[in-house]
């Protein structure tokens, strides 16, 4: 299986998720992005349990931090 992509990579955008498959319909990236942010910003998860879910998801998945 060869390392070049199949598809080029999106115009603009930041993240890692811009530059996934997503990035190619910015309607649905923009709307994926206003959730995101407001699971991870207005949610009611107290600060300390939200850090610390992100760092056993960081953990779990081996992201390398």
């Amino acid at each position: 299986m060869g390392t070049r992509p199949r598809l080029p990579m999106p115009e603009g955008g930041e993240g890692a998720v811009a530059r996934s498959p997503l990035g190619h319909q910015p309607e649905t990236l923009a709307a994926f992005e206003r959730l995101y942010a407001t699971l991870w910003s207005a949610g009611v998860v107290d600060p300390r349990v939200l850090e610390l879910a992100r760092l056993r998801n960081a953990r779990s998945t081996d992201c390398g931090i």
